[in-house]
């Protein structure tokens, strides 16, 4: 019998994609050689509401090399919305250039094609619009709470007596925490290029979730989704941002079909800001009541956020909340105000990353006004049910992650009292925080096709599901590799094609989990297959040639279909994981360095430390950039951002990240699924705001609630009450 050397999951191997980016030949939305192909710019409206009641093109419908300006009154007739402001999914449809109605400054009003992508910029600017501003227009979320409207039966959650809860309360702490709008800015732009022929659309999109987008094209044009297919090889980034199919895509598409040949959109990293998602800004008030003992008795989480006029948003702020601790009597609510802004939608964990920082600073407040150690007190509320479900965790592993996330950052040497540890003109902090983020399993398809040369049988793995740069091609190949016995490199992924079968597509930390649990399920069925066709008994130990020889074949294929089964469906399924902050704050001038961060995880079974190691770096790095400086600013007259470029929108760097610890628990939860598998990708920055706030505190004594905590912040805030300078 042969051994192979195969690369199973578990096993820290580098990315089998890494050669053809670094040298370039991995190709992204922008890059596929199409013959014939011209350049689609759009062009944004300069107001926040209103009507447009005239347009001039002719200096620009002079230009040489341009071929066409659309605009409402050219334009190929879409599907509209058939309510009110409905929810924004990812396969909605995406309606543009359909009325003269404007509803939020940078919306697109207007599209011109041309021979090149610079004449189609120049172009653009000398097609100039007349509007008629309607004043009415809001976006500023605090002057307009009146406005908040409940959007559904889930946006509240209720559970126990609230107001007995905080009868029985020895301390309550309320406080209001306030978050901003933040930008998705991954690496690669927003681009497509869209051919329509004939009645058959391809697009090569930058798009997480190929079939979601395959259904919004479709819809939108109303042509079959058979006549549809998107293209997603290589993604360079997304963090949700590339989930729903925006309206360059569907402009593309339009463009193509009326000049009848490929249009090219490559949305601008300035238009990134006005056109293609963000996180909304929240504001959340926290009150939460315990007795002397620690024990939570009651929990109120009230979130106002905003949404668009034209469609529906509600980040989950409190999913958190409701199944975190163990407290009998809790409220959740979640309310939204209609604004004339860009339609908000997910930003790397939604709900979690913004709703943690307001739970987990105020469990830290709770614990300084018990005079508890906050991490004995998130141990003492622990759970293993999901109260808000009344359902049994299917594991959690909060409580170790806690208590080997502090013996490895040292937390017994923390002062306790706050403004305390101080070294020269540094103030000296230590924070802590906890996290969960639910790890969803999706039902997704595989197929696996076996050709055998020689004595070497190639396997190649086709789904539609899609590498934004998380890994997913690495960790599908160590899946096939272990499945079938076969080494890494008889191994070939293929991915980001409607036409491979379908999967849920990348995002909301579902990816790893049901990819590889299809490509499994394909492999298995393919063994199983070959096995059953020679009378070969299920356990016997044999080898892929063997058996394609024994089966007197030399190509073979296989599909496999991964689901949820019915243990999942009784369990309530989460990662846990835990942050450790320590922070050196300047008593003088504000400015704080982040110097260590320990971050602990209990995801599952992890299929490559390597690529998770990366995940939960980046998760940290975005954590902090909500804290250190991450905030789009509105122009308050007109409603435009004026943060549009990465020269006033700061992120991270390098010289602003720490010193990293990140530690993965042993873990296979195989009530998740088969494998074992859960998310870590948005686990990753979840509450890692949280610990560096509660850091900053344990450091100066003051609480800052509005992110991002600036130094200007901290020098005007005052000491908390009872802190002693």
């Amino acid at each position: 019998m042969k051994t192979n050397n195969a690369s199973g999951v578990g096993n820290a191997i580098n990315r089998v994609e890494s050669h053809l980016k670094v040298t370039g030949l991995a190709t992204y939305a922008s890059e596929f050689k199409v013959d014939k192909k011209v350049y689609g710019q759009g062009i944004n409206s300069t107001i926040a509401k209103g009507e447009i009641i005239g347009i001039n093109t002719s200096k620009a419908e002079k230009l040489k090399g341009v071929l066409k300006i659309i605009t409402y009154k050219n334009a190929e007739k879409l599907k509209g919305f058939d309510k009110e402001r409905p929810v924004l999914a990812t396969d909605s449809i995406a309606p543009v250039l359909q009325s003269n109605k404007v509803h939020y400054y940078g919306e697109y009003v207007g599209f011109v094609v041309a021979e090149t992508f610079e004449q189609a910029q120049y172009a653009a600017s000398l097609v100039k619009f007349k509007y008629k501003e309607d004043d009415s227009a809001h976006f500023i979320l605090e002057q307009n709470k009146e406005k908040a409207y409940k959007p559904s039966e889930e946006s509240d959650h209720q559970r126990g007596n609230l107001k007995k809860g905080f009868s029985e309360a020895d301390a309550i702490i309320e406080q209001t925490y306030n978050t901003p709008i933040e930008h998705q800015h991954p690496m690669e732009l927003h681009a497509t290029i869209a051919n329509w022929n004939n009645g058959k659309v391809l697009v090569y999109a930058s798009q997480q979730i190929v079939d979601d987008a395959v259904i919004a094209i479709s819809g939108t044009f109303l042509i079959p989704k058979k006549d549809v297919r998107v293209v997603a090889k290589y993604v360079g980034g997304g963090f949700g941002s590339k989930l729903n199919v925006e309206r360059h895509l569907i402009m593309a598409v339009m463009a193509s079909k009326m000049v009848g040949r490929p249009v090219q959109a490559t949305v601008t990293r300035s238009q990134m800001f006005t056109n293609t998602g963000l996180r909304q800004s929240n504001i959340q008030v926290v009150k939460l009541g315990a007795k002397k003992s620690g024990q939570l008795t009651a929990l109120s989480h009230e979130i106002l956020s905003y949404t668009s006029t034209t469609q529906e948003f509600q980040e989950p702020c409190g999913s958190m909340s409701k199944m975190m601790y163990n407290v009998a009597n809790a409220t959740v609510s979640e309310r939204l105000v209609p604004m004339n802004l860009q339609q908000p939608f997910s930003m790397r964990a939604p709900g979690e990353a913004t709703g943690s920082f307001a739970l987990e600073c105020a469990i830290d407040e709770l614990a300084w006004k018990l005079k508890m150690d906050p991490l004995a007190f998130r141990i003492e509320n622990d759970t293993q049910e999901d109260l808000s479900k009344e359902r049994p965790f299917s594991s959690r592993l909060l409580v170790e992650c806690l208590t080997i996330g502090a013996d490895e950052f040292g937390w017994k040497k923390r002062n306790q009292a706050p403004r305390t540890n101080k070294k020269g003109n540094w103030l000296i902090g230590y924070g802590v925080s906890a996290a969960a983020r639910e790890a969803p399993f999706n039902e997704t398809h595989a197929k696996i096709l076996l050709d055998m040369e020689g004595d070497t049988v190639t396997a190649t793995l086709q789904m539609d599901a899609t590498d934004i740069g998380t890994g997913s091609y690495t960790i599908l190949a160590q899946t096939v590799s272990e499945c079938l016995n076969i080494s890494l490199n008889q191994v070939v992924v293929e991915l980001g094609d409607s036409d491979y079968p379908i999967t849920p597509g990348s995002g909301g930390s579902w990816g790893a989990a049901s990819y590889c649990n299809g490509a499994k399920s394909a492999c298995d069925n393919a063994i199983r297959t070959l096995k059953k066709n020679r009378n070969i008994a299920k356990d016997e130990d044999i080898t892929l040639a063997e058996l394609l020889k024994m089966n007197q074949l030399t190509s073979f294929e296989s599909e496999g279909l991964a689901k949820p089964d019915s243990e999942f469906e009784k369990h309530s399924v989460f990662s846990f994981g835990a942050n450790f902050t320590e922070v050196w704050v300047d008593k003088d001038t504000g400015m704080y360095k982040i110097k260590r961060m320990v971050n602990v995880g209990s995801a599952g079974k992890i299929l490559n430390p390597k690529t998770a190691y990366g995940q939960v770096i980046g998760g940290l790095t975005m954590g902090a950039g909500m804290v250190i400086a991450e905030q789009t600013r509105i122009e308050p007259n007109f409603g435009n951002f004026i943060t549009r470029s990465f020269a006033d929108y700061h992120v991270p760097v390098n010289l602003d990240m720490a010193n990293v610890d990140v530690i993965f628990l042993p873990e296979e939860d195989k009530v998740a699924n088969k494998m074992g598998i859960k998310g870590i990708g948005e686990l990753g920055i979840t509450s890692v705001a949280a610990s560096i706030a509660n850091a900053i505190f344990n450091a100066t004594g003051k609480r800052i609630r509005d992110l991002p905590i600036t130094p200007e912040k901290l020098l005007m805030a005052e000491v908390e009450d009872g802190v002693k300078h």
